[in-house]
């Protein structure tokens, strides 16, 4: 949790900014793009300002600047061109680069004013599908990778969380206009990923549902309980890392085995999804490949 990463190797600015490390390097040495920094070993390496400049310099490019003459810009006049081109047509991507940079500083005001200014032109369904859904799989690729710690994760996650908390609580005081079914949101035990649970929460709520939102890492035995308090129930399970795949088989038949009762329902998503064999599944469960899909179902 403490090892907090300062310098970049060319791997991660390849990860981070979606450019192959070979093309950084020609960049870096025809045109002077980045400075690295030199290890005791003469291994090059790369702070946040190179990062940030980088990013700029792809946004730029993307845009239709040639490399040749970006590189002729001082950095100031780079940062003020992007600035200037940010669209709605490339406002998205831009967010995406400025979140990450946030998420590598930890940069919590970086994040509110991008956060704001994207509020200012879009929804907040808007902002979640077409920002922090991509910037939440990059995330954990970036993870995954070991580009960011465990520490960059959770900052950056908690400032979403926060977000959708305030979203939540406005759809929470309208009125129930759909009585049908009762939907109750979970994670599985040890499972502790709900950044799109929470997003699935909000829009039951946004469609008129009753939800009841049990959060991380709920045993089996807390979902039995449910049934004695509500009819026509459909669970909603997001799976991003738990059950394994070599669980996920013993868990589905659990949980046909005690929670589907009746007209009980299960809704199963995230990425250990690919795993349930779902030609063998009940009709009482459903398996959806993005948020949404199931969104579409309610």
């Amino acid at each position: 949790m403490n090892n907090i990463k300062t310098v970049f190797s060319i791997k991660d600015l390849e990860n981070l900014s979606g450019i192959k490390a070979h093309t950084i390097r020609i960049w870096e040495k025809r045109y002077n793009i980045l400075e690295p920094l030199r290890t005791e070993t003469n291994i090059r390496t790369y702070d946040s300002i190179n990062l940030q400049k980088l990013l700029n310099v792809v946004l730029l490019n993307n845009y239709g600047y040639k490399i040749s003459r970006i590189a002729e810009f001082p950095v100031d006049k780079i940062s003020l061109i992007v600035r200037e081109i940010v669209s709605e047509k490339n406002a998205n991507n831009h967010a995406l680069n400025t979140f990450k940079l946030a998420m590598v500083n930890f940069d919590q005001n970086l994040f509110v004013t991008t956060y704001n200014s994207l509020l200012s032109e879009k929804t907040f369904r808007e902002v979640f599908y077409e920002v922090f859904i991509p910037l939440m799989n990059e995330i954990g690729l970036l993870w995954q990778s070991s580009t960011i710690s465990p520490a960059q994760e959770h900052f950056i996650s908690f400032l979403i969380k926060q977000k959708l908390l305030i979203n939540t609580e406005k759809v929470q005081m309208l009125e129930l206009t759909k009585t049908d079914k009762v939907f109750v949101l979970y994670l599985p035990e040890n499972e502790i990923h709900e950044l799109g649970l929470m997003y699935l929460n909000y829009e039951i709520l946004l469609h008129g549902y009753k939800s009841v939102y049990l959060g991380e890492s709920v045993p089996l035995e807390s979902l039995m309980d449910m049934k004695k308090h509500f009819d026509n129930i459909v669970y909603i399970s997001y799976l991003t890392v738990k059950p394994t795949k070599d669980e996920i088989e013993d868990y589905i038949k659990d949980v046909s085995d005690s929670i589907i009762v009746g007209n009980a329902k299960i809704w199963f998503i995230g990425k250990m999804t690919e795993f349930i064999d779902t030609e063998n599944l009940s009709s009482n469960i459903s398996v959806f490949s993005s948020i949404s899909d199931l969104v579409c179902e309610l």
